[in-house]
């Protein structure tokens, strides 16, 4: 069975297979019941190979045994193979969303605040800022920050982001809410979906026509968003978006930021 060595990689990469694997199984989904020699001939896999190959399928899944003699294997359907493998990958991170919970708990864990609290004394406040990269550091970020907020949130962003981060938006502003926070939030983008995000989080928000994106803590703190193209393969796209943005621990620039804000908008909220 001639298979295209494009093929074979993408499948391999794909299914997180070796070559051998690749072949053998690819093979068995071709022949649909087969013996470890008819493999060996059809997916030019050495013969002394094939058995440990069709026995390393079987227990990841993608091969079944045939009752009866000689034995006969059988290729497992591919769809059936991804929804293990979904399967594999939710269990997995279950179990690792777990363990990270229960790391807070740990004295190693305590000793890590440790070191980041007696790293940090030495640090002017106002010396503080860091550069952001990729869209999970960055929420994992802003959500922090947000979440320590004790007097006033203020949100400036498009309709269309705020809606895809919904469910980020949505828990951490009704938990501003209860704890008394003020939030103000200016959006730009369409009305009708403003409207709609306006209703989800039972908030007024102010339409505006600029198209910036930033979010201001206790006029303490800002996280602003910066757009830069980045040159990547990424097949025929040639450039490829990527999130980036500037934190910064000054109380000077965040007020500065928040009296521009508060004029831009009308004094919302």
């Amino acid at each position: 069975m001639l298979v295209k060595q494009e093929l074979l990689s993408k499948i391999r990469d794909y299914f997180d297979l070796n070559i051998y694997e690749t072949k053998v199984w690819l093979a068995l989904l071709g022949k649909g019941v087969a013996s470890a020699g008819q493999i060996a001939e059809i997916s030019r896999v050495p013969r002394s190979r094939t058995y440990d190959v069709l026995e390393s399928l079987e227990k990841k899944g993608f091969a079944i045994v045939k009752l009866g003699k000689p034995v006969k294997y059988i290729g497992v359907k591919p769809h059936m193979v991804l929804e293990k493998l979904k399967n594999n990958v939710r269990q997995d991170a279950e179990e690792k969303m777990v363990t990270l919970s229960n790391l807070r708990n740990t004295d190693e864990f305590a000793k890590l605040e440790e070191f980041y609290k007696e790293g940090l004394n030495p640090v002017q406040k106002e010396e503080l800022s860091a550069a952001l990269k990729g869209k999970s550091n960055i929420s994992n970020y802003l959500r922090e920050i947000i979440q320590n907020a004790e007097k006033e949130v203020i949100i400036c962003t498009n309709a269309d982001d705020m809606s895809s981060k919904m469910k980020l938006f949505r828990q951490t502003i009704a938990i501003l809410v209860k704890s008394d926070i003020k939030v103000k939030i200016a959006l730009s983008g369409d009305e009708k979906l403003i409207k709609e995000i306006s209703t989800v989080l039972k908030i007024k928000i102010k339409k505006i026509d600029i198209d910036s994106k930033f979010f201001i803590i206790d006029r303490k703190e800002i996280l602003f968003y910066i757009s830069r193209d980045v040159d990547e393969k990424v097949g025929n796209e040639g450039k490829k978006n990527e999130d980036l943005a500037v934190w910064i621990n000054s109380e000077f620039f965040a007020q500065a930021f928040a009296a521009l804000f508060d004029k831009a908008v009308g004094g919302a909220n």
